[in-house]
C-alpha cells in the first residue's frame, strides 16, 4: 500500500529515503487523479522494498505540493537521493509510471 505523505512526515520519509521514490500528487475531486490511483497501490504492492511509493494528498499539504511547484494533478515525482530526477505530469499507463521507477534503481 502507497505511503500517505504530509507536510510533517515529508522530510523524513522521502527526502531520506535510500531506496527511489515515485511520490503521487493527487485530489479527491480530480478524475485523472482517480484512474491512476489503482496503478500507483499496484506498483507499491509490487515494488515492495525496492522503492518508497507515496502518495501526497495536495489540498491537505500544500508545503510539499508548493515545495516542488505542482500545478497540475497527477503529478508524479521520482525522487532518488534527495533529488527530482523525473516526472510525469497527467494520467498515464502503468507502463510509464513504472518504467520511470525502474530506471531509476
Amino acid at each position: 500500500m502507497a505511503v500517505e505523505i504530509t507536510d510533517a512526515n515529508f522530510e523524513e520519509l522521502v527526502m531520506n529515503s535510500d531506496k527511489p521514490v515515485l511520490l503521487d500528487f493527487w485530489a479527491e475531486w480530480c478524475g485523472p487523479c482517480r484512474l491512476i490511483g489503482p496503478i500507483v497501490e499496484e506498483i507499491s504492492t509490487e515494488q515492495g522494498d525496492k522503492a518508497l511509493v507515496a502518495k501526497v494528498n495536495v489540498d491537505e499539504n500544500p508545503q510539499v505540493s508548493m515545495k516542488f511547484g505542482i500545478r497540475n494533478i497527477p503529478t508524479v515525482l521520482y525522487i532518488k537521493n534527495g533529488e527530482v530526477a523525473d516526472k510525469q505530469v497527467g494520467a498515464a499507463s502503468k507502463d510509464v509510471l513504472e518504467g520511470k521507477l525502474t530506471a531509476l534503481m
